[in-house]
């Protein structure tokens, strides 16, 4: 591989009695803290440089502390924080986050909305303009029934750089591929919509997935965005649901092993660097 620096786009960080994190099912095994000192060892045995932590819940105070994070790490490279897309004053919440020069874009969870066309239905749209005058990024957190959403919100906010996580998340443990193919096919067609590979294991068989299931749907979104449009992630701690930190990254690898060395400085860390604007 090339020079270029290796960057995990997409993990989170979480201490469980700091923020509500509802969305984890009781019991869980992600119910435990993860931290930097966590994640430190793992990139380093993976040959990751430079990650972007994403949040996890919504929440200004945690893109506050993930911020705090930022500084304190020097392998941090960028925070995706939430704000109240719907709020009129949200401009106030990002004036005082982007005192922070890690701040790189926003994210909702929008798979977590009752109404699948919510990013269009709930007022977000001007929140996602002055993302755009901020040159600030979004990260779109879709499964399949959101896809069709996705061209709509980008007619109204047309300069918005955006990414898709989890390559959507298609049904792979089902090996289903349609709608999700077509409806990915609209979307990458949209100029400035990137996608991340990630989040793939925990959408197949937990326990008995392997390279053959996930090669299909990264070889679709190879060939509908490119390497100069795909970031590789681990979706870290999540992803430890169905396997550990290297396993991701050693499959993602194994699979796009045959792209040139260029390509693969892409997919591993030049897009992400591009895309979120990191100063490595």
């Amino acid at each position: 591989m090339s020079n270029t620096p290796v960057v995990d786009s997409h993990h989170h960080f979480w201490e469980i009695d700091k923020f509500d994190y509802s969305w984890m099912p009781e019991g869980s095994p992600l119910a435990v803290d993860y931290g930097p000192g966590h994640l430190k060892p793992l990139i380093n045995a993976a040959g990751v440089d430079y990650t972007v932590v994403v949040q996890a819940v919504s929440s200004p105070d945690e893109a506050r502390w993930l911020l705090e994070l930022a500084e304190q790490h020097e392998f941090i490279a960028g925070v995706v924080g939430w704000v109240d897309l719907t709020d009129p004053d949200v401009g106030y919440t990002l004036d005082e986050l982007q005192r922070s020069k890690y701040l790189k874009g926003v994210r909702h969870i929008w798979e977590g909305e009752d109404d699948p066309g919510w990013i269009v239905n709930s007022g977000a749209i001007n929140g996602l303009k002055e993302l755009v005058t901020r040159n600030l990024t979004f990260d779109f957190l879709a499964k399949p029934p959101n896809l069709p959403f996705i061209p709509q919100v980008m007619d109204h906010v047309p300069d918005l750089r955006a990414v898709v996580d989890h390559i959507a998340k298609p049904l792979i443990a089902d090996h289903l591929v349609e709608p999700w193919l077509t409806d990915m096919r609209k979307v990458a067609s949209i100029n400035g919509i990137h996608c991340k590979i990630s989040g793939m294991i925990t959408e197949a068989d937990h326990q008995n997935w392997t390279e053959d299931d996930l090669r299909p749907y990264v070889h679709h979104v190879l060939g509908l965005y490119g390497q100069d449009r795909l970031m590789f992630g681990t979706d870290w701690p999540v992803c430890t649901l169905a396997g550990e930190y290297m396993d991701v990254t050693s499959t993602v690898q194994n699979i796009l092993a045959s792209l040139s060395p260029d390509a693969k400085a892409d997919v591993f860390g030049g897009t992400a660097t591009r895309f979120y604007d990191l100063v490595l």
